[in-house]
């Protein structure tokens, strides 16, 4: 992890009409002045910062033209790396990226490694070590939750939480660590009143941030929805029709569905893992029964269960069965039940929403009637998976955490913290107390970089992408 060298690397994927090439270091700028010509004549060198110019790269040896460019010209510490940096736009030929690369190495750069432009940026003090996972976030988004939540990281979110905190922690520490030289005398720097204050403030945020996790984890890997049932309630059907593609095999004999089977959707801007399971019953097929396995396992994982019945089964049977099925499922508490009532459109009764409220009031759970192989209700159905979640958080600027790095961080600060807090209650000495209080400062700090050991950095700069 060092700044030392210029690195150039391609920044874009493949196949676009056009590219982008990044150099930076020491040297970018004349780096790039050797290969590139301006249409003004004039150098990189001699140009303001900030400024975009049109010319040509070239081979040196014999001036011969690879493609008509756009530099743009960054100077430091105003740039992303907070070095000198370049950014060549040039037309997105593999053969055009591959020669500019070749003629920049040629002129002193190196290739850079995996995110050495966002280590840079870390490392020249540009951004915290939680914003630059934030970049790697950004990129990989592909919905306007996780987008969110990362755009919210990138801007400091972390630092703005801890930032102000940590500096009268540090400040009581300080104080506390003073006592020590003055131990003989028994006098008392730190006050414990205003210790105690701030020990519950960074106490409630640390506990505002770890349930977060909940939201955070669950968007970021997609919500998980589990449909399931007893055999033959159109489970498959279901996972079809929100899919509008036959991706599960349906069929009218009991037990088709012998293995879990998941796909993605993306509702208001959040991905829901809906997860087609095998049906709940008794039998002595080996296979099923290894599949009526799985299905309780992705129960205990999924944040929403839908509880499938057949609508076409007499009033009694149908609360029946979901009374049977309801008894096989152990509920967590942050898990939600909805109780969906399928193939209304067989179904003989003219007010499936009479049965619905009827279910509703016996069971407890919200309960809906539709049609999968018909689409009735479909849309009732995706608005009730939508405010299923809170997503509130993710837009109005809360800090959510996502990263289980730093959930981690923040469990072990917490565990850190109710020990200085009994310990104050206890009248513990100053040195114990100070030493619980060092470690609530070294664990918040870890998730901002202030601390980061190279086996930490090198494991979360390895999975960014070149050029990035």
């Amino acid at each position: 992890m060092t700044t030392e060298g210029t690195i150039a690397a391609i920044a874009t994927g493949p196949g676009g009409a056009l590219s982008i090439i990044r150099v930076s270091g020491g040297e970018a700028i004349a780096v790039c002045d050797r290969i590139f010509r301006a249409a003004s004549g004039r150098k990189l060198a001699e140009q303001p910062g900030y400024t975009i110019h049109f010319g040509r790269i070239i081979t040196p040896q014999t001036d011969e033209t690879i493609d008509e460019v756009l530099v743009s010209l960054f100077r430091n510490p105003r740039s992303y790396t907070g070095e000198d940096m370049i950014e060549i736009s040039c037309h997105g030929s593999a053969y055009i990226r591959q020669e500019i690369m070749k003629r920049l190495i040629e002129a002193g750069a190196r290739q850079a490694g995996p995110g050495e432009f966002t280590v840079r940026a870390f490392l020249n003090g540009k951004i915290d070590l939680s914003q630059a996972e934030a970049v790697a976030d950004m990129i990989a988004s592909s919905d306007r939750a996780t987008h969110a939540m990362a755009l919210n990281q990138m801007r400091g979110g972390y630092s703005q939480a801890f930032d102000t905190l940590r500096e009268e922690l540090l400040h009581l520490v300080s104080l506390m660590e003073l006592e020590l030289d003055f131990s003989e005398e028994d006098v008392t720097f730190a006050d414990r009143h205003q210790l105690e204050d701030l020990l519950e403030k960074i106490s409630e945020q640390i506990k505002t941030l770890l349930q977060s996790f909940n939201l955070g984890n669950a968007v970021k890997t997609g919500i998980g929805v589990a449909i399931v049932g007893a055999p033959n309630v159109g489970k498959s059907t279901l996972l079809n029709a929100l899919l509008r593609e036959d991706r599960a095999m349906v069929s009218d004999i009991a037990g088709t569905t012998r293995d879990v089977i998941e796909e993605t959707i993306c509702i208001d801007g959040v991905h829901f893992r809906f997860i087609d399971t095998a049906g709940i019953r008794t039998t002595d097929d080996t296979l099923e029964r290894m599949g009526i396995q799985r299905t309780f396992s992705s129960i205990e994982k999924a944040k929403i269960i839908l509880l499938l019945a057949d609508g076409t089964d007499p009033n009694n049977t149908i609360i029946e069965k979901i009374a049977h099925s309801l008894q096989e499922i152990t509920l967590q508490p942050e898990q939600r039940l909805y109780i969906i009532l399928n193939k209304t459109d067989k179904t003989e009764s003219d007010n499936p929403a009479t049965l619905t409220d009827q279910i509703n009031r016996q069971f407890g759970y919200p309960t809906l009637a539709i049609s999968a192989k018909q689409g009735t209700n479909l849309d009732r159905l995706t608005a009730l998976l939508s405010q299923s979640i809170d997503t509130d958080p993710l837009y109005d600027g809360t800090t959510v955490v996502s990263n289980t790095r730093h959930y981690e961080a923040l469990l072990h600060a917490s565990e850190a913290l109710i020990r200085a807090q009994e310990g104050l209650k206890n009248g513990l000495s100053s040195d114990l107390l100070s030493q619980d209080m060092r470690e609530v400062l070294y664990h918040l700090e870890t998730i901002t970089g202030k601390i980061a050991t190279d086996d930490i950095l090198g494991e979360i700069f390895s999975k960014f992408c070149i050029g990035k």
